[in-house]
């Protein structure tokens, strides 16, 4: 009976000690939730000396360990007008908890608890909350309305390219291919005059302005002119439609005639002059740029 009754009453002083302990202790914040970081404060006596020190505690291996409680610092604050210790942790369960003893300082403390809330109240059914009204962003109208005149924008130019956009396209693509025709006829030109200046040999020079004009021809024309004499030039170039050339007779009979002194100057067997080349490069260069300009004014009118 005696050995119970010493039982029961030092439960009672210790329940008693604890309860002391823990009195007047608060936590930052006042209400914590699983996962939040927090301080537990606990105000403790006036330090007995003269004197006010801090004792702060980060190492790891001094540091409690609680499954449920994740330790990050531990303070002991000594003062002659109050002292007080602070422990900052991170709670991962909700409930009443239970701190381990902590030692800090030839100090001893135990007995500590703390509430931890849940975000979930086990207590009531869980309900939806009702859906949010919707936010009006910056932009958001014309971020709108402005994928939608997109959207229709698109899809008649998809119509216009399935009726129309084709015809167009090789239109572009001949009108094109033409402007880089004359381009490169033009920089032949040139370049032959450079290579005469040079002193290069006369006859390959009248062979490559045979051929590339033979060339040029041929482009415009869409038939082979290459192996074409100056008589056929006159016939072939006749009776072309009137449309091809703006002065259909005159570009015969120019052809006719260029090709014929390229060829008496080729295989004449004497010497070339090269006047008689720059001449025939003169002619080459008058007639491409008069013929550029009525393809231009041909197609501007059509």
């Amino acid at each position: 009976m005696k050995k119970y009754s010493f039982f029961i009453l030092f439960n009672f002083i210790l329940i008693c000690a604890l309860h002391a302990q823990s009195a007047g202790a608060y936590l930052i914040p006042r209400l914590i939730y699983v996962g939040d970081p927090a301080s537990f404060v606990l105000p403790l006596p006036a330090s007995a000396q003269n004197e006010d020190f801090v004792i702060t505690s980060y190492d790891k291996d001094l540091m409690p360990t609680d499954p449920n409680i994740d330790f990050h610092r531990v303070i002991l604050e000594r003062r002659t007008t109050g002292s007080r210790l602070i422990i900052e942790f991170t709670p991962f369960a909700s409930g009443v908890l239970s701190l381990p003893g902590i030692e800090i300082g030839d100090e001893y403390f135990f007995g500590l608890t703390i509430t931890v809330n849940s975000l979930i109240d086990i207590h009531s059914a869980p309900v939806l909350s009702a859906p949010t009204s919707a936010l009006s962003m910056p932009g958001t109208a014309a971020m709108l309305y402005g994928s939608m005149t997109g959207i229709v924008l698109f899809i008649l130019l998809t119509f216009w390219f399935i009726f129309k956009g084709r015809a167009v396209i090789k239109k572009l693509r001949i009108k094109w291919k033409r402007r880089r025709v004359f381009k490169s006829m033009k920089n032949t030109e040139k370049r032959l005059r450079r290579s005469l200046a040079k002193g290069a040999e006369k006859r390959q020079i009248l062979d490559k302005l045979s051929n590339e004009f033979k060339a040029f021809l041929s482009i415009l024309t869409e038939n082979d002119c290459r192996a074409m004499t100056a008589r056929d030039f006159i016939e072939f170039f006749s009776s072309l439609p009137k449309d091809l050339f703006a002065t259909q007779e005159d570009t015969a009979y120019f052809l006719g005639s260029f090709f014929r002194k390229c060829d008496e100057l080729r295989f004449s067997g004497s010497d070339i002059d090269d006047k008689a080349i720059l001449r025939l490069l003169s002619e080459l260069h008058l007639f491409t740029c008069a013929l550029e300009k009525s393809d231009k004014d041909s197609r501007r009118a059509a």
